[in-house]
């Protein structure tokens, strides 16, 4: 009868293990998940603050800088972002958003090359919904963003 039981604990001990090993392993996912989600945000300022690496793809947030917008030939567009303490030029070829414009918020997705973001990707932000909260943060730290929702006419 002894037998039975050693079997039985020996079980329970298997089953204990690759719990702790499922859990742990589900933890670094997630924990990998999240850092890399951190990562991929920056502002201007965090940008110039830590240089990405080298063909690291990430994201820039800010405000579309007033007169900085240009656009090239065919779909070839350049523009400022900033999040008022600092300010990256980017580049991009392809459709924007309609929403994009001057003075409104946009997140880009690319790469730095030479200094320059080139964006694969541009999305319009108009609203704080969408906005990560970094870069409102930072916006109403250097007081340029202006709460939607807030009374008073402009």
């Amino acid at each position: 009868m002894a037998g039975m039981k050693g079997l039985k604990k020996q079980r329970r001990i298997q089953v204990i293990l690759v719990t702790a090993v499922a859990l742990v392993l589900a933890t670094g996912i997630i924990g990998y998940g999240m850092r890399d989600g951190i990562n991929l945000f920056r502002s201007p300022s965090q940008v110039l603050e830590e240089p990405p690496k080298p063909n690291e793809v990430f994201r820039v947030g800010g405000l579309v800088e007033e007169g900085s917008l240009i656009r090239g030939a065919g779909e070839a567009i350049t523009f400022n972002v900033t999040d008022g303490g600092a300010t990256i030029p980017v580049s991009f070829t392809g459709i924007v958003p309609d929403l994009f414009e001057e003075g409104q918020g946009t997140v880009a997705t690319g790469r730095m090359v030479e200094g320059v973001f080139v964006a694969s990707e541009i999305l319009a932000k108009h609203d704080e919904t969408y906005m990560p909260k970094e870069v409102v943060d930072a916006l109403k730290e250097q007081g340029v963003y202006q709460d939607p929702t807030a009374s008073g006419g402009s």
